[in-house]
């Protein structure tokens, strides 16, 4: 059911979505402050073109251990993050989750459009791990 689902979504909207996160990695790297948000963007972008089956969570929970990006430096990168890229990746996934959302079978997709944009605003801190 996964795999379908997967396949659905890259159809339904995600491969734009993976292609916008690998266009805010290609910004952050760029600059060479940038680099660490650069490698989280890429793998934002895995998540973003397969996300059912997985999930996103705070690191020190899926891990059991503070770190450095669920700190007051965490924080920062994630102010940092949403004013350079996250409000619009959060935008382009909300306006795909209204689209989606016109359809009745569009609504799970929506739903993980909302997840995803959520994400896009805050990610410092955060891991993707298997459901």
């Amino acid at each position: 059911m996964t795999l379908i689902l997967n396949i659905l979504w890259i159809l339904l909207g995600g491969a734009w979505m993976a292609v916008g996160w690998l266009i805010a990695a290609l910004i952050m790297a760029l600059s060479i402050i940038g680099l660490p948000w650069a490698r989280a963007a890429v793998t934002m972008a895995g998540f973003a073109l397969l996300p059912f089956g997985f999930q996103a969570m705070n690191r020190e929970a899926a891990f059991g251990l503070p770190d450095i990006g669920t700190g007051p430096l965490g924080t920062l990168g994630n102010l940092i993050w949403l004013i350079v890229a996250g409000w619009w990746l959060a935008l382009g996934h909300l306006i795909s989750a209204v689209l989606l959302a016109l359809t009745i079978i569009g609504l799970p997709f929506a739903w993980a459009h909302l997840k995803l944009a959520s994400f896009a605003l805050w990610p410092v801190g955060r891991t993707i791990v298997p459901r």
